[in-house]
């Protein structure tokens, strides 16, 4: 008898309302260069985490493709930049295209209450 597994893949279909604000914010100029373009985006632990599109280091085996989740390193600040969201990272900018449903703005208000002033980064080594 042959030994079987099942396997599951769980995958995120986006909405209109986030492909379409995607493209707005790609359409929308900004500041500074932008790095990559975020949808169901939330903040944990001075991370966002969210799903990624037009990522400028996107490379051939596929890391920061189109769709795939990213956590970035800490952010550093956010801000309000035309009708859109932008986290600031050491090395990177982020658009944010839409929040995670229930807690997504949530996670930003409370990075932002949180961060007025402090700036205590992960260490780089942990002992």
């Amino acid at each position: 008898m042959l030994n079987t597994i099942e396997v599951s893949f769980h995958v995120k279909r986006h909405t209109d309302f986030e492909l379409l604000r995607i493209i707005k914010a790609q359409k929308q100029g900004f500041e500074e260069p932008v790095t990559a373009y975020l949808c169901g985006v939330a903040i944990w632990a001075r991370t966002g985490i969210g799903v990624v599109f037009g990522h400028k280091r996107e490379d051939q085996y596929g890391r920061f493709g189109d769709g795939h989740l990213i956590r970035t390193s800490d952010v550093i600040k956010a801000e309000r930049e035309g009708r859109f969201w932008v986290l600031t990272t050491v090395n990177s900018r982020y658009v944010l295209g839409t929040f995670q449903r229930d807690n997504g703005r949530a996670s930003l208000r409370e990075f932002l209450r949180l961060s007025q002033g402090m700036h205590h980064f992960t260490p780089r080594v942990l002992q």
